[in-house]
């Protein structure tokens, strides 16, 4: 019998995580984690996701702090609760930090360089591609924003991961297929 396992995927914007993650999970036959776990959340305190996303994304300051670390709580307790009931793939969600003592974990980070990323972007949202730029660097920069004050590491930080993979070029299935090779290497 294999040993229950999470394995948490972070990555860049524009690197594919998603469809990934949706190809891992399928891979492994368990259940994929992502911007779904924050329904609760967002009912209890009647927030609309964009709402979320905003107190999220923003560097903390005196008026969002409280909001942004009850959101974060919530968050992270639904996680930890989501990741006990078997194994699974989180999308995003500060896993690697939360999971960090954990040894089931296997904590992915998913990176590409930035015209690879820009070309992917502009294509899936039809926008240009200075737009998809811009937009990378604004997702970006809001996912390091709250990774830092969350969890106080860079997410570009590789010690934090167990795989660190440069997407570039590659298709979602072909790196869904390597990581869950090395998931069930570890789990056995």
């Amino acid at each position: 019998m294999k040993k229950q396992f999470i394995v948490t995927i972070g990555r860049e914007f524009g690197t594919g995580g998603r469809a990934i993650a949706t190809e891992l999970a399928n891979l492994l036959g368990v259940q994929l984690y992502d911007r779904q776990v924050l329904e609760p959340i967002r009912e209890e305190h009647n927030l609309t996701q964009e709402e979320v996303d905003h107190i999220k994304s923003v560097k903390p300051s005196w008026w969002y702090e409280n909001v942004s670390q009850d959101l974060y709580n919530a968050e992270e307790k639904i996680v930890r609760e989501l990741a006990e009931q078997g194994s699974c793939v989180i999308l995003g969600r500060t896993g690697f930090h939360i999971f960090r003592d954990d040894e089931r974990a296997f904590k992915v980070f998913l990176m590409a360089d930035k015209t690879f990323r820009c070309l992917k972007v502009a294509k899936r949202l039809n926008i240009d591609e200075k737009s998809a730029e811009a937009l990378i660097d604004k997702v970006d920069e809001a996912r390091e924003n709250f990774t830092k004050t969350f969890s106080g590491k860079t997410r570009y930080d590789a010690r934090n991961y167990d795989l660190v993979l440069n997407v570039t070029g590659l298709e979602p299935k072909e790196v869904a297929r390597f990581i869950a090779e090395c998931v069930e290497r570890k789990s056995k």
